[in-house]
Order: C-alpha cells, then structure tokens, then sequence
C-alpha cells in the first residue's frame, strides 16, 4: 500500500482547521491545534501561503483563508451546477437518440467527463465519469477548442497525437476545422479517436454566455453516421439539448 504524504496530510488539516470557524487562527494556535512544531507549521502555512490558499492579516499576523480556495470552489460549483441542469436534458437525448450521452468540461488539457448517460439497451456498458478524452479529436474537445480560448489555446500549444488516420493534426487543418465548428454550431467525431466509434457535439454555455462545458451523443459510427453521412436528427436532438441547459443555466436564446 502507498504510504501518505505527511506534509501534504498536515497542509489539508490545516485547511481544515481554519475553515472550522469563523475567528483568524494564530500559528501558536494552528501549531498547537494540529500538535505541530511551530517551525514546522509555519513553513507548511508559508507554502500555502505562497500558493494563495492561505491569506495573513498584516495587522495581526493571523490566517485565514485564501481566495484561490474560493476560485477553486467556485469551479466545483460551477461543474455541480452544470450537471445538475443537464440530467433532466441529457435522459431525454439519450432516449430520444437511442445513443449514450456524455456532459465534459474542459480539464487539465483535456476533457473531463462529469456526466454520462447510458445507452438504452440492454448493451453491458462502462460508466466514464472522471475519464479523460482529447481535445483535438473528440467532438467534445473539438467543440470546447472552438468556443473556449483556454481550450483553444491549450490545443494549439499541445501536441495532436494521431490516433487513427481521420485524426487530424496539422495546425491549419485543424484551425479551418474550428472555423466551419463556430459556423454551424457543432462538431463531429467520425473514427478519428477509436475505430467504429462517432459523435456529435454542441456547447453548453452559462448565464455570461461563456462556454462551460459540451455535450455529445457517442455511438457506432455506422449508426451515428450511416454511410459516412452524420444524421441530422441526430445533430438537431443535440443542439437542442445543448440550447435547453444553456438556458437554463441562465443563457438565454442562442
């Protein structure tokens, strides 16, 4: 079994600790809550100082709480609510679509996917939340590429793997493939990240018309795009759906 990292177990009670109450908290009073050195509490105190979760009263030399941790949890919030808005809508595309449905955020360079629905069958299938998928090739990625500027940045500056011969790579390829994702609203993965395997995507955005996250229908190429040609029930079932939690997350009509 791994062992644990003790400064890292000692820099989350500490967390723990100064959000337990509402008063700042001197070193003595953290070194000796955690049963701590005070040398040793200080240097862990400074680092999350440094990283911005901790902050120090200039006036008293107490801590509390950093903004970054607010950042952080905010962004947590945001995925929360984000989930929250899509299931009733993601249930429907998934029954209307006969397909599996997955909800992604952009994420460490990658999509994150927070939310997946089942194909309705009775097919054995793999649930996928918290798995990772690429930017460049996967309707997800490709559609967060085009609408977000992190996510368009982040692709542009990575290298784009070729993970079967459609996946596209070459920079002004793949910046005219965007340019047509903005013009029509939605992007497509036709076998250029897993053999046999197609999507349709749409983006998600919030109340400052910011994108936020995307959705997709994924299934077997030859029923997502029977003879190399994407259903346009299918694209039209997607973007409605994208559209309905864009609203209700406070969008508006797009």
């Amino acid at each position: 079994m791994a062992k644990n990292i003790q400064s890292l177990e000692r820099a989350a009670a500490m967390l723990r600790l100064l959000a337990g109450g509402e008063r700042r908290l001197g070193l003595s009073d953290i070194a000796s809550s955690l049963g701590l050195a005070k040398g040793t509490a200080h240097g862990i105190l400074r680092t999350l100082q440094l990283e911005g979760f901790v902050e120090q009263d200039a006036t008293s030399g107490r801590y509390q709480l950093g903004a970054e941790l607010l950042r952080l949890g905010n962004s947590y919030l945001d995925v929360h609510e984000l989930r929250a808005r899509a299931l009733v809508w993601t249930d429907d595309l998934a029954r209307s679509s006969g397909e599996s449905v997955h909800l992604g955020v952009l994420h460490q360079h990658g999509v994150l996917i927070v939310h997946h629905v089942f194909r309705p069958d009775d097919s054995r299938q793999v649930l996928e939340v918290g798995a990772m998928q690429p930017l460049h090739s996967t309707a997800l990625g490709k559609v967060l590429s085009a609408y977000d500027p992190v996510a368009h940045s982040e692709v542009m500056e990575a290298e784009r793997r070729s993970f079967t011969g459609r996946t596209v790579t070459d920079a002004d390829e793949f910046e005219a493939m965007l340019d047509l994702i903005r013009a029509q609203g939605w992007a497509a993965d036709a076998e250029e990240t897993w053999e046999g395997v197609g999507a349709v995507a749409a983006p998600v955005h919030d109340r400052r018309r910011m994108p936020v996250g995307a959705v997709a229908v994924t299934g077997a190429v030859e029923r997502v795009a029977p003879g190399g040609v994407l259903r346009p029930e299918l694209i039209a079932a997607v973007r409605d759906c994208a559209r309905a939690v864009s609203r209700d997350l406070g969008a508006g009509r797009f």
